[in-house]
């Protein structure tokens, strides 16, 4: 049966739970997937969004959103600094366990370039000034705030990914190797705070 009231942000919430099902992200969206959720035919979406292009902007900004949310949730401003941190840290890995699709669409890139992804490009700018009143936190140099965002943001990012992925063959504690991670990277940062900008 056709869904009644399909609106954008219907089909935007449709296109999510196929997210949620399909954790390889954006790649595996697509208005077919959509609309037999929806049960319409695909050409009945393009009332809604700007065909899978705007769908893939609209999910990415949604997405972006929910999981800049998730991180500030986790590191309220009046936490100590390092506890902050950890806990943004801890809300990233979860968020990428839970929502893999999701996840893998906050991390697509090439919105800065996309004319119609200002909403998008909004949104990462929020992930991104409170990542870096985090580190700012730590002492980081205003000048390393944008080193230190990308420092933190690859580290994580890669440890997430390959746990995703199933890279991590060895019997040892997965666990372990993350929180040892989040030390040394709590670690680089406060010594940061000392070190002369070159």
């Amino acid at each position: 049966m056709p869904r009644a009231g399909l609106d954008r942000s219907a089909v935007v919430a449709l296109a999510l739970a196929v997210l949620d099902e399909s954790p390889g992200g954006l790649g595996d969206l697509t208005l077919a997937a959509v609309a037999a959720r929806a049960g319409v035919a695909v050409p009945s979406l393009y009332k809604h969004v700007d065909g899978l292009p705007g769908l893939r902007r609209d999910v990415a900004r949604a997405c972006v959103e929910d999981f800049t949310e998730t991180l500030d949730d986790a590191s309220p401003a009046d936490a100590e600094p390092e506890q902050r941190l950890r806990a943004m840290a801890d809300a990233l890995r979860d968020y990428a366990r839970r929502h893999p699709g999701r996840y893998r669409a906050v991390q697509v890139g090439g919105w800065p370039q996309d004319a119609d992804a200002t909403a998008v490009q909004v949104a990462a700018a929020r992930t991104v000034t409170l990542m870096a009143e985090t580190v700012a936190g730590l002492g980081v140099p205003a000048a390393r705030h944008v080193d230190a965002v990308r420092a933190v943001r690859a580290a994580l990012h890669g440890f997430v990914v390959l746990e995703l992925d199933g890279g991590f063959g060895m019997p040892d504690d997965v666990d372990v190797s993350y929180r040892f991670l989040v030390d040394g990277l709590v670690r680089g940062l406060l010594a940061t705070s000392d070190a002369p900008v070159a």
